[in-house]
C-alpha cells in the first residue's frame, strides 16, 4: 500500500508538485510563471518551495538573464517518486471507499 506524504498533502504544496510533475522529467519552470499559474504570492510560493527543497523534492536554481535575477524550479527524481506514491495512496483510498449512494439510498428507504 502506498503512503501519504504529509509534506505533499498540504494543498498548496500538492498543487506545486502537480504543476511541476506535469512538466515532465528534468524540465524546469521560471518562478514568476509558476507563481502566476498557481495564483500564489511570491512570499507564499517561496515559503512552500523552501520546504519542498529542504526535503529534496525540488531543486531551485538561481541565475541572471540579461542582468536580471531569475529563479528556476524543477522536480527532482526523489520528488517525482514521492509525488507518484502520494497520488497512488489517494487513488487507493478512493478505490476502497464504499459507494455513498447505496448507503444513502438505504437510509432513504428506512
Amino acid at each position: 500500500m502506498a503512503r501519504f506524504d504529509p509534506l505533499i498533502h498540504q494543498p498548496a504544496r500538492l498543487r506545486i508538485m502537480a504543476a511541476l510533475s506535469a512538466l515532465g522529467p528534468e524540465r524546469e519552470v521560471e518562478f514568476g510563471l509558476l507563481q502566476r499559474a498557481l495564483g500564489f504570492t511570491p512570499g507564499n510560493l517561496g515559503s512552500h518551495l523552501r520546504k519542498l527543497e529542504e526535503a529534496g523534492y525540488v531543486e531551485v536554481r538561481k541565475t541572471f538573464v540579461q542582468r536580471r535575477p531569475r529563479t528556476y524550479i524543477r522536480l527532482t527524481e526523489r520528488g517525482a517518486q514521492a509525488f507518484r506514491e502520494h497520488v497512488l495512496a489517494l487513488q487507493e483510498l478512493l478505490q476502497t471507499l464504499p459507494p455513498l449512494t447505496s448507503s444513502l439510498d438505504a437510509e432513504d428507504a428506512a
